[in-house]
């Protein structure tokens, strides 16, 4: 009977010394939470106040197309969102595309664009004078049924086109489909936008949260954190830091060409032989 109270007040010891020890693994993570907090506030404050001189040194032309990204629930803080866009126009950020995925802010983009001076909308300035235009800050509106509704699009023409080379007898070669076609064929149903440089994504999730992924192959993703929480400061670290790093890439359209003039040459070869 003795062991048995023994072995039973081992366990309770041993469970509390167990508790005592997540308590202040908890305490410690809290504790390291709170001080980080508070250092990127102070950080914020820092830049935002122009003490940290070499955040003034800002190649903004390097940041042509910036998306952000909201998570749904906190797309309804329509201010903050408004708040967040003058904060970019501030910082000389003249592309934006604003994606959540049940369209919120889509459906707000009239209050949005009143709040803003010299905004406009993607739609109306056209891609092909997108990265000429420095007097306006332009807007795209984007949602999670834009992409299906463009891949459903795509995917039909890409059927048509091998369908008909089918009957047509061509050879083999001509029906392969490779990442640059699908690009070509988003752009010929027109729902091929510019591809961001930088996606910042403001939420609880480190995710995109749905925004098309082919418009983001090279593309560089930021979590921000909470819509609630931003901070200009941050905010501006993070354009900054982008802009510091070498991008080293060759779009897509580029990767189509080379691939049907090493296709061409082949033909030829094999024709002279």
């Amino acid at each position: 009977m003795s062991r048995l109270k023994v072995y039973s007040w081992a366990c309770q010891i041993g469970n509390l010394g167990l508790w005592i020890i997540w308590l202040l693994i908890h305490f410690a993570v809290d504790l390291w939470y709170f001080a980080l907090h508070i250092a990127c506030a102070i950080e914020s404050y820092l830049i935002s106040s122009g003490i940290l001189k070499r955040y003034k040194a800002l190649d903004i032309d390097k940041l042509r197309y910036l998306a952000i990204v909201i998570e749904s629930e906190e797309a309804y803080h329509i201010p903050a969102v408004i708040q967040l866009l003058q904060w970019l126009e501030d910082i000389g950020v003249k592309h934006v595309c604003l994606y959540d995925a049940e369209g919120i802010l889509k459906k707000s983009k009239e209050s949005i664009l009143g709040k803003l001076n010299n905004a406009i909308l993607f739609e109306e300035a056209g891609e092909s004078n997108l990265l000429l235009d420095h007097k306006h800050i332009t807007l795209e509106f984007a949602s999670f049924p834009d992409g299906k509704e463009a891949v459903a699009k795509a995917a039909n023409l890409l059927f048509m086109k091998y369908v008909k080379l089918g009957g047509s007898g061509k050879i083999q070669e001509e029906k392969i489909f490779t990442e640059a076609h699908m690009s070509e064929a988003l752009r010929a149903v027109g729902c091929k936008g510019p591809e961001p440089d930088l996606l910042f994504v403001y939420g609880p999730v480190r995710c995109h949260l749905g925004f098309p992924a082919w418009r983001i192959r090279y593309t560089e993703i930021v979590h921000m954190g909470r819509l609630k929480s931003m901070r200009y400061g941050s905010l501006l670290k993070a354009i900054y830091k982008f802009t510091m790093v070498r991008q080293n890439y060759v779009v897509p359209h580029v990767l189509l060409k080379r691939y049907e003039r090493t296709r061409d040459l082949d033909r030829k070869n094999e024709s002279v032989t």
